[in-house]
């Protein structure tokens, strides 16, 4: 069982997982961490302070959730399975008796308000969700100053990518609506239980402004997601879609100065978002 100490290692994470009967699925995207450095080199560089407020999406057994704690910070975790949340604040009084921890038992895609104001996102995120749980919470909770998470690499080098790279993508635009991006550190698959099949990478975000209304940005999204639904097509073709015609797409597109025989990888959200004003 579980004793004094800190912080989760290898025996601790599977005797809780065995006292609670969880078996790590795929369905969810688990895969605990339970290396305590690796814990601590995480919230070492998201920069944790003592004060802060921070929010956990899918805290699992409560491996990073310690860390954090560990920290200073007060933490808001969100944790969709009710065994993990009804364990978390059991599982934290035993090792860091008295540390400020919020669990909420919720589907982070339904959440829409926190019965606190976060400052960050420091998370290791389900890996099947990562993408829609990321820009759903950067959506709906504006206090959100920065964050790391730690997702498949695949997908952080596609949030962090550059227009016109080979993995520049719709999650690339949208991500960037909300701020700059980067790839802040590799994860050894050894520190999950179950070892996962595939590489993993710590993302670096910091909020910035948004280059327009939140109106503007549903169209903006909904002209990524036509672009990149179709994204061999020119641009003319696939946001015709969208825009009524090709004809119209390409008129839209050239008072905004974005070439129509262009594809999504070339553009950057803010070509997109030109595109929504030149219909105005």
């Amino acid at each position: 069982m579980v004793k004094g100490g800190g912080l989760l290692g290898p025996a601790e994470i599977r005797d809780l997982a065995a006292t609670l009967g969880i078996q790590p699925t795929k369905r969810l995207g688990q895969n605990f961490v339970h290396d305590a450095n690796t814990v601590r080199r995480i919230v070492q560089v998201a920069r944790v302070k003592p004060g802060d407020e921070v929010l956990e999406v899918g805290p699992g057994l409560g491996s990073l959730t310690l860390g954090l704690l560990e920290a200073g910070a007060s933490v808001t975790a969100v944790e969709i399975d009710g065994r993990l949340a009804e364990q978390l604040p059991r599982t934290v009084e035993l090792l860091q008796p008295g540390a400020p921890l919020r669990v909420i038992e919720a589907d982070a895609l339904r959440i829409t308000e926190l019965p606190a104001a976060p400052v960050s996102i420091v998370a290791n995120l389900p890996y099947n969700v990562s993408v829609p749980v990321l820009l759903h919470l950067l959506e709906h909770v504006p206090t959100l100053e920065s964050g790391l998470v730690m997702v498949q690499a695949e997908v952080g080098h596609r949030l962090a990518a550059p227009s016109g790279s080979k993995v520049y993508g719709s999650p690339s635009v949208k991500a960037a609506w909300y701020g700059t991006w980067r790839i802040a550190a590799q994860v050894s698959r050894q520190v999950f239980w179950p070892v996962p099949n595939v590489d993993s990478v710590l993302v670096g975000f910091e909020h910035g402004d948004h280059p327009g209304t939140e109106a503007e940005r549903v169209q903006t999204f909904a002209l990524v997601d036509a672009a990149f639904g179709q994204r061999r097509k020119m641009l003319r073709q696939s946001l015709g879609t969208v825009l009524g015609s090709a004809q119209a797409a390409a008129g839209r597109m050239e008072r905004a100065g974005v070439d129509p025989t262009a594809r999504g990888e070339q553009l950057t959200v803010h070509d997109f978002l030109a595109i929504v004003r030149a219909g105005e």
